[in-house]
């Protein structure tokens, strides 16, 4: 198995902490492959303004886009690394409670939400400034887990135990401590998704969840462009001389193989999926397509 076929095999196996994870690497690497190439021909660029969110609210007029874009793409390695490698930590937290619809969501609303908050204050600060990167989105994730676990016990590296609401606090006191720096509107956007994500919460556990905003909207388009394969007439003829054997042994080997798939699967959650051997992912690869 080559490595493509390894990467797309994490992507299906992966869930959507991975796939959220996917989609920020490739809208980081293939526009900036595409546009370096150009460069060398002479053709010079500027795609981040096409992507980025400007505090000037007239600039959504014509990219309206952006106020969901620039929570996608990033501006340089140790950017996206730092920001993916929160994701990851606070992605699986989020997923212990709470659905892949519910995290999309709460991704994509707190993005929007952020998004806002940063142009309605920097339209008043009279400050024109691009923000660009997933932070914003990466904060809601974070403190809508702890909103709804603030005491789940973490191991990190060299401090060793600690709750999960003093990660959240100290990354929040430090972007209030940086609110005056260079990257105010960032810090900003950071408080504002973090807001975001104890609202969700809150209004999760008073039985309205934001989330099925997005789950519906997503859901319409994909309903839209899928194919819908017509199912031709068949005529079925019962043969009363067929013998039983034969769908009895069919049935038994769909459970061996799904009893296979669901052994990787159990495997793969306790210790990842870097812990399966070679057949084991060509097993799996099969399957899935």
């Amino acid at each position: 198995m080559n490595i493509i076929d390894d990467l797309k095999l994490q992507y299906k196996v992966g869930g959507i902490v991975i796939k959220l994870i996917f989609w920020n690497v490739a809208l980081f690497v293939i526009p900036w492959l595409i546009f370096s190439i150009l460069s060398l021909v002479g053709i010079t660029i500027d795609y981040m303004q096409y992507v980025s969110l400007s505090s000037n609210p007239a600039l959504l007029i014509w990219k309206p886009w952006s106020l969901l874009t620039y929570a996608f793409f990033h501006t340089g390695i140790m950017h996206i690394l730092f920001n993916l490698i929160v994701l990851n930590f606070a992605g699986r937290l989020f997923m212990t409670y709470f659905t892949g619809k519910q995290l999309v969501g709460l991704y994509f609303l707190s993005a929007i939400f952020a998004g806002i908050v940063y142009i309605s204050i920097f339209y008043i600060l009279n400050i024109s400034a691009p923000i660009i990167g997933a932070s914003a989105a990466i904060m809601a994730i974070l403190v809508a887990t702890t909103t709804y676990n603030p005491l789940m016990e973490l191991r990190l590296f060299i401090i060793g135990n600690v709750k999960l609401w003093h990660v959240a606090a100290v990354i929040i006191l430090v972007d209030l401590m940086q609110l005056r720096s260079e990257n105010m509107g960032g810090h900003i956007s950071h408080l504002a998704g973090a807001f975001f994500g104890f609202i969700f919460i809150k209004l999760l556990q008073n039985g309205t969840d934001l989330s099925k905003i997005v789950s519906s909207f997503l859901d319409f388009f994909t309903n839209l462009f899928r194919k819908q394969k017509a199912t031709p007439f068949k005529k079925v003829h019962k043969n009363y001389n067929k013998p039983l054997e034969k769908s009895v042994s069919k049935i038994i080997t769909k459970d061996k193989s799904q009893q296979q798939i669901d052994e990787i699967l159990d495997k793969i959650s306790q210790s990842g999926y870097d812990s399966l051997n070679k057949e084991e992912k060509e097993f799996l690869f099969r399957v899935g397509k």
